[in-house]
């Protein structure tokens, strides 16, 4: 199996939640599971790896969680090259509190990754949500794993493990 690196931030403690079941379920060691708040340095470190898992909750507007917002623009305004590589994403969201916007993050991550030549993996069918919009949607499927931890609980932990099956298979 290729190099896997997983990126991500998290407020709440919700994105951890499938950070934590990626590392198990893919035998990720601890340094290659990075913080964006704590452990991430630069953008390099993104090299290392052939696989990503790219993660981070929503904020505001359909935001990006504020630890991301200086390696994206680092990653777009210096052109880096994604090709190769194979990225999954996945974020978390509240669909009622800030259901206009659930899990943006995800689509603005898609617009960047792809942008920068990168293969994006684990799409998920959007049919088991509510929500009022999102910009993670394609078509009839998220462009990643979304979860909502706040309203649909419940949900989380089988969503994680059919998309950690997803991956295993498209991988």
């Amino acid at each position: 199996m290729s190099k896997v690196g997983i990126f991500y931030a998290s407020a709440g403690g919700n994105t951890t939640i499938v950070a934590e079941a990626l590392k198990e379920a893919f035998e990720v060691d601890d340094d290659a599971c990075v913080s964006m708040e704590d452990d991430f340095d630069s953008v390099e470190q993104f090299e290392e790896y052939d696989t990503l898992f790219i993660g981070s909750s929503t904020w505001g507007q359909g935001d990006v969680h504020f630890s991301w917002v200086d390696p994206l623009f680092e990653i777009s305004s210096d052109g880096i090259d994604f090709s190769g590589k194979k990225i999954a994403l996945f974020g978390a969201g509240d669909s009622q509190t800030h259901g206009e916007h659930f899990c943006s993050a995800l689509g603005k991550f898609y617009q960047l990754f792809s942008k920068a030549g990168a293969e994006i993996i684990g799409f998920v069918n959007a049919d088991d949500y509510n929500y009022e919009a999102s910009l993670a949607l394609m078509g009839d499927k998220f462009c990643g794993l979304a979860i909502d931890n706040i309203n649909e609980e419940d949900k989380t932990e089988e969503r994680v493990q059919k998309w950690i099956e997803q991956l295993k298979a498209e991988l």
